[in-house]
């Protein structure tokens, strides 16, 4: 894209009245983003949805000339960008009605045909929260799965830095500018986090971490993941904006459980009750519901020696599905007498040994 494209992109993104539903029209009426400058006022006004007030300050020089600072910080600071109607733009994120006509981006971010989960939570989290993201992800790695958050503390740092940790790719959301980090706190995560993944906003250097920036945000941890897990809030709180968000979107939202007395798994609860979201207790839990499979690694030869590796439950799923070749997830349940969370695990396990695999229709047999 051209440097006078991605300016008038820049400057439709200033424009006060218009959001990126009304510029999506714009730019498909007028073909381009330069187009829509170059076009005439009363052109536009035939627009669908388009009327005076929303063009008001449409033209307006300062923000062509904001736009064209901008253009030189992200010159200058090596910062990426992505169009929406680019190949590289987040493909879940592309089908949402409301995303950003321009995303930036820092880092070493490749989400293209990947497993792609948010993760959100309470700014306050308990050592429950953050032992059970830290055992999730560790569940979730042999998947390798791409973990998105909001970098926030609490929960959102929690699960980025066990990503980081088990060699995941983490992207943190920002609700302001590449020019910063909020909180200041967590600067010294931003290496690692740029190594493994990195940084996206919507926002330009010239935006503050405001309330209703991170309320904007949110709909971007939302639209660009597969699913979006809550692991624990309050009775009101952005992670539950963030799940409303999802449950809109028609994307699978997850959310994970506590006691009836704890403050901060009201709002966990709360979805399950309302049925906004799935109950999560486990990483297999979501694996099931998801229907993921993990990466085709080569095939090794299963020596008969390894079965004497497996756990009892495990030879018990085994030997039936020896016997009984391919079989269905809930009838292994039921013949092996086990709860399907627990057969979700075991499964999953005795996938990684090797000795089971998946198949199209949540069928399993044996190696």
């Amino acid at each position: 894209m051209s440097e006078q494209e991605v300016i008038a992109l820049l400057r439709l993104q200033r424009a006060p009245h218009i959001g990126d539903i009304t510029a999506k029209k714009l730019l498909t009426a007028c073909g381009s983003p330069t187009a829509v400058f170059k076009d005439k006022l009363h052109h536009l006004l035939k627009i669908d949805g388009i009327g005076k007030i929303t063009l008001k300050g449409l033209y307006d020089t300062q923000h062509l000339e904001a736009a064209e600072a901008e253009y030189r910080f992200i010159m200058e600071n090596g910062v990426g960008f992505s169009y929406f109607m680019d190949a590289d733009y987040p493909d879940y994120l592309k089908h949402c009605v409301d995303a950003p006509i321009l995303l930036f981006k820092r880092g070493n971010i490749d989400i293209k045909n990947r497993k792609i989960i948010s993760v959100v939570g309470t700014r306050n989290i308990t050592s429950y929260g953050a032992s059970f993201c830290e055992a999730f992800v560790e569940a979730l790695a042999p998947l390798n799965p791409v973990i998105v958050s909001g970098f926030a503390y609490g929960v959102d740092i929690t699960v980025q830095r066990a990503a980081v940790e088990h060699g995941l790719q983490t992207i943190g959301c920002l609700a302001h500018g590449l020019n910063q980090i909020y909180p200041k706190v967590h600067q010294k995560y931003v290496k690692k986090v740029e190594e493994n993944g990195g940084f996206l906003t919507e926002f330009h250097s010239t935006s503050n971490p405001d309330r209703e920036n991170f309320l904007k945000r949110n709909r971007i941890i939302a639209g660009m993941s597969e699913a979006t897990v809550i692991v624990e809030s309050a009775e009101k709180g952005g992670s539950l904006v963030t799940a409303d968000i999802a449950h809109g979107y028609n994307r699978d939202v997850f959310a994970v459980p506590g006691r009836s007395t704890d403050k901060f798994s009201v709002g966990c609860n709360n979805l399950v009750k309302q049925q906004k979201a799935h109950l999560l207790t486990s990483a297999a839990d979501l694996i099931y519901i998801l229907g993921w499979q993990v990466e085709d690694k080569p095939k090794k030869e299963i020596q008969k020696t390894l079965f004497v590796e497996l756990e009892e439950t495990e030879r018990s799923v085994y030997n039936y599905l020896q016997a009984n070749g391919k079989q269905l997830l809930d009838t292994i349940a039921l013949e092996c007498k086990m709860p399907v969370f627990k057969i979700s695990s075991t499964l999953l396990n005795m996938e990684m040994k090797g000795v089971v695999r998946p198949l199209p229709g949540k069928l399993f047999e044996a190696i």
